[in-house]
């Protein structure tokens, strides 16, 4: 399955409650869409959306579980029940939450159960070097740079954090994904260059709103 993904583009379709695109149907039309674009994978959120792109595209699964546990910070797929769910839907590969930061159930116990309970491969959603260094020891089969300027350690870094992504390729023997605000092919493949195993473009793809307002705020200026 890695070798299906690597050095291809997994394009992250997902529309939050509230969004204009939000619904399974929509997700998975927009997963078709990027098969047809030539996407080597798909990351979803929730099982749901899952279910139905997994009907539509024969393609590689990253799933997730977003989900707000109350006096915690970790946020995607942060339990086994979470994962248990992605895993029933028919997701490849379940990520999780892999930062610092608290949570409601231990990340060792979590990594453990899905690899060896539900028998998927982990993809680690980190933030920093040290996180992802931890990740690759417990067992995680990738680690994404997913949340690195998203956590309150790394609100100041840039975004693509491209000096994340080269920190854990020389230092980690598992592959390396290079995902969060990668909103140009230009910036994709120079995380390619960079020696990631493969690439998650997920709003400059999948949100046509910010997408059109990018073009708009363009115009509007004077």
């Amino acid at each position: 399955m890695l070798k299906e993904l690597e050095g291809g583009l997994v394009v992250s379709c997902q529309a939050l409650e509230g969004e204009p695109m939000h619904g399974s149907s929509h997700m998975a039309s927009m997963a078709l869409a990027a098969k047809g674009g030539g996407a080597a994978g798909i990351r979803a959120n929730g099982p749901d959306d899952i279910k139905a792109i997994k009907k539509k595209v024969d393609l590689p699964v990253i799933g997730i579980l977003k989900k707000e546990y109350p006096g915690f910070q970790a946020f995607i797929t942060a339990t086994k029940a979470d994962a248990k769910l992605i895993a029933e839907a028919g997701a490849d590969i379940i990520a999780v939450d892999a930062t610092n930061g608290t949570r409601p159930e231990e990340l060792p116990e979590l990594i453990e159960y899905i690899k060896k309970n539900l028998n998927k491969l982990v993809m680690a959603d980190v933030a920093t070097l040290q996180e992802g260094v931890q990740a690759e020891a417990l067992g995680c089969d990738m680690v994404g740079t997913t949340l690195s300027g998203y956590t309150e350690d790394t609100k100041e870094r840039p975004r693509p954090d491209f000096d994340l992504m080269q920190s854990l390729v020389n230092t980690l023997k598992v592959p390396v994904i290079a995902e969060g605000n990668v909103d140009t092919p230009e910036k994709a493949k120079k995380a390619l260059d960079i020696g990631v195993a493969f690439v998650v473009v997920g709003g400059a793809i999948t949100r046509p709103q910010l997408i059109t307002r990018k073009f708009a705020e363009i115009l509007k200026r004077k």
